[in-house]
C-alpha cells in the first residue's frame, strides 16, 4: 500500500510546493513594495483555489461514479475521452512550467505589479492556486485506486506546505530548481501515461463494442509480461517502474508509440526553452527561481 500512495504524494508535494512558493513570492513582494494591506486578499485567493479545487475533484468524483455504474463499454469511454481532456490540461499547466520555471519570480511579481488592487490580487491567487488543484484533482481523477492515491496527495501538499513555509521563512535552504526539474520530470511521464492508459481504455471499449475484432491491428501487443517480475500491477519489479516512470506490461503497439512519442517531444520542447532561457540570462541577467 505504501508504494501506492508515493504517485499521490509526489504529485500532491509538486504542485502543492509550487502554489505555496507562488503566494510566498506575492506575500513577499507585497512587503517589499510596502503595501501590506493588500495581503489579506492574497490569503483569501489562496483560500478560494483551494476550496475551488475541492470542489472541482468533487464534482469529477460524482461523475466517475454515477458512469462507473453503468460499467462495461460505456465505463471505458468515458474513462478514455475523461483521460485525453485531462491529459490536454495537464500538458498546458507542465507547458507553462518549463516556458517559466528559471523566471517565475519575476513573472509573478510582474503580474502583481499588473494586477495591484484587492479584486486583481485576490483573483491572481485564486486563479494560480486552482491551476495547481485542479492539476492535483485531475492527476487523482486519472487513478486506479484514487483512495489511496488521494491520500497519498494530502500527505504530499502538508509536506509541501511545511517546506514552503520554512523556505519562506529563510528557516532552510533548498534548492528548488532542482525540486521543480525531478519532479517536472515525474510529471511529464506521468501524464504520458495518462495518454497510454487513455488509448488503451479507448481500443477496449472498441473491442467489447465489437467495432474491433480481437486479430485488429490495432489490438497487437509490442509486448505481454503478464505474470512476470515485470507485471505493472503484481511484479516485484513491475510494480515501482509503474510508479517512478508509468511502466505498463502489456502495452498494444500504438499505445507503447504515443505514449513515448509524448515524452520525447516533451523533453524536446523542455530543452529548447531551457536553451532560450540560458541564452535570455546570458543578455539580459534574467532572475532565476532562487535556489533557497
Amino acid at each position: 500500500m505504501f508504494a501506492q500512495v508515493i504517485p499521490g504524494l509526489i504529485v500532491g508535494f509538486r504542485e502543492g510546493l509550487e502554489a505555496f512558493l507562488i503566494i510566498g513570492i506575492m506575500l513577499q513582494y507585497l512587503n517589499k513594495i510596502e503595501k501590506p494591506e493588500l495581503k489579506k486578499y492574497v490569503s483569501r485567493g489562496l483560500m478560494t483555489g483551494i476550496a475551488g479545487s475541492l470542489v472541482f475533484g468533487l464534482i469529477l468524483w460524482g461523475i466517475t461514479r454515477l458512469v462507473g455504474q453503468a460499467g462495461g463499454a460505456v465505463a471505458k469511454l468515458w474513462e478514455s475521452g475523461a483521460s485525453f481532456l485531462a491529459l490536454i490540461f495537464i500538458s498546458t499547466f507542465i507547458y507553462w512550467m518549463m516556458k517559466h520555471g528559471k523566471t517565475i519570480v519575476d513573472d509573478i511579481q510582474s503580474d502583481v505589479r499588473n494586477k495591484l488592487s484587492s479584486t486583481g490580487l485576490f483573483a491572481l491567487a485564486t486563479i494560480m492556486v486552482m491551476r495547481e488543484g485542479a492539476e492535483i484533482t485531475l492527476f487523482a481523477f486519472t487513478s486506479v485506486d484514487k483512495q489511496i492515491y488521494t491520500m497519498g496527495i494530502f500527505a504530499g501538499v502538508i509536506i509541501a506546505a511545511v517546506l514552503a513555509y520554512l523556505v519562506n521563512r529563510s528557516l532552510v535552504k533548498v534548492k528548488l530548481s532542482l525540486i521543480f526539474n525531478i519532479t517536472l520530470v515525474y510529471l511529464i511521464l506521468q501524464a504520458a501515461y495518462m495518454l497510454g492508459y487513455s488509448i488503451h481504455e479507448f481500443l477496449s471499449a472498441l473491442k467489447s463494442l465489437g467495432r474491433l475484432s480481437g486479430d485488429n491491428i490495432l489490438l497487437i501487443r509490442l509486448f505481454n509480461l503478464s505474470g512476470t517480475i515485470l507485471d505493472h500491477k503484481t511484479g516485484a519489479l513491475g510494480i515501482p517502474l509503474n510508479i517512478l516512470v508509468g511502466w505498463y506490461s502489456k502495452p498494444e503497439i500504438v499505445q507503447f508509440t504515443v505514449q513515448h512519442a509524448y515524452i520525447s517531444g516533451s523533453f524536446v520542447i523542455w530543452k529548447k526553452f531551457r536553451n532560450l532561457s540560458n541564452t535570455t540570462e546570458n543578455g539580459k541577467g534574467l532572475r532565476k527561481l532562487p535556489a533557497s
